[in-house]
């Protein structure tokens, strides 16, 4: 008996051994959020309606309403006059995944088995991940019928908006000048080091919008693609792809302006990204609930993750997702 096991030990020892990955690699794990406890709820407010305002410690980026506001109507009315209301809005979630058509979102559901997205060594040598990414209309306050009465929400219901696994220019950098020419514009020393003041204002604010070409600390918006280069670890690296894929729905207009004064009767086209018009939240594995940086709420786009994302990565665990919460300035009647 103590041979056989002997014998049996041995055979499962040389199979560990040959195989290409771990088992659990290829495992689809995920979680269904619980609306109470694994929302940042504090994350709607600054709650603006006209001067007044309830900010409870949380950040504010944009325009501000004016109390009296006016938008067209059809007839007999033509216009109609109402009280300008700005609030955060939780109305989208990112998930970056490295097991293709895998969603952490809905529990761990894989769409199909087609292996692990694998990080490879760029040319210099340095590591460099890759992801796929889905992005998901998620109507929060809908669900829980907070702010309903207020006319600035869209009825809309759940879907996946958007998903990279069927995209081939997310998963490679040289087709995806097809539809961001604009790329090599930034592809120089001066650009990139641009990105550092965006670092910078991101940490202590929002970042700027003019160098819309950076996502901050976590380095460049461009190629709008998968691919992390200087790949430090996955809360960084699935921060900056979660920001590329809002880039890339501005770009495609699937993602719209909601937070400015153009806005207030109805969303406008924004092919460039506002990038002050978004917080991120973790969902998954870890629900950030008690916000970012101490004192400083959600995350904005670009600020450092060195202390929001100490604790939320593990090894069975490569997999993200982000609750977006983006600004919303309307006229509600």
């Amino acid at each position: 008996m103590t041979k056989r096991l002997t014998q049996l030990l041995c055979t499962l020892l040389a199979l560990l051994l040959v195989l290409p990955a771990p088992l659990q690699a290829n495992t689809c794990k995920g979680k269904f959020p619980n609306p109470i406890t694994d929302i940042y709820w504090k994350g709607i407010f600054p709650l603006r309606i006209g001067p007044l305002n309830a900010s409870f410690g949380q950040e504010d980026s944009g325009d501000k309403p004016s109390l009296l506001c006016a938008c067209p109507a059809p007839a007999p009315l033509f216009i109609r006059i109402g009280i300008g209301v700005s609030f955060w809005e939780p109305a989208r979630v990112s998930e970056v995944v490295k097991k293709p058509f895998c969603s952490p979102l809905l529990g761990g559901v894989t769409f199909g088995d087609f292996g692990v997205a694998q990080g490879t060594n760029d040319a210099s040598g340095e590591r460099k991940a890759m992801y796929h990414a889905h992005f998901y209309i998620y109507p929060l306050l809908a669900w829980m019928n907070l702010l309903t009465s207020i006319t600035c929400l869209q009825p809309e219901s759940f879907d996946m908006l958007y998903i990279t696994e069927l995209d081939p220019l997310w998963q490679d950098d040289e087709l995806n000048i097809l539809i961001s020419p604009e790329a090599a514009l930034f592809a120089n020393p001066i650009a990139q080091a641009a990105c550092g003041v965006d670092c910078a204002a991101a940490t202590a604010g929002f970042p700027q919008d003019k160098l819309f070409w950076c996502s901050g600390c976590q380095g460049a918006n461009y190629p709008m693609g998968g691919s992390s280069h200087h790949h430090t670890g996955g809360v960084e690296s699935s921060t900056l792809l979660t920001q590329r894929m809002l880039t890339k729905m501005h770009k495609q207009l699937l993602a719209r302006n909601t937070s400015t004064n153009a806005a207030m009767c109805q969303t406008q086209p924004a092919p460039i990204v506002m990038k002050n018009q978004y917080k991120l939240q973790m969902l998954y594995p870890i629900p950030a609930t008690k916000g970012g940086i101490p004192g400083k709420g959600l995350n904005t786009f670009g600020r450092s993750t060195l202390l929001s994302g100490a604790g939320k990565e593990y090894p069975t665990r490569e997999d993200f997702a982000y609750l977006i919460f983006r600004k919303r300035l309307c006229c509600a009647f």
